[in-house]
């Protein structure tokens, strides 16, 4: 006896149960739970500098050009 020796005996329990299945899978696909816009951390980098007495007119070739 094959696997498939019920199904071919059987179309209309066969095309049911596919049926079923199938609305189901709509039916549960629908319930899941989706995020339109999960939330994120997205990575920062801070850096702060400081060159007492210095400019504003020297402060970017002197310290934030090398970082």
């Amino acid at each position: 006896m094959n696997l498939s020796t019920p199904a071919i005996r059987r179309p209309v329990g066969t095309t049911l149960l596919t049926l079923a299945l199938v609305i189901a899978g709509v039916i549960c696909y629908r319930l899941l739970p989706v995020a339109p816009l999960p939330q994120v951390d997205f990575p920062t980098i801070q850096i702060s500098a400081a060159l007492p007495g210095a400019s504003p007119e020297t402060m970017p070739p002197a310290l934030a050009t090398p970082l």
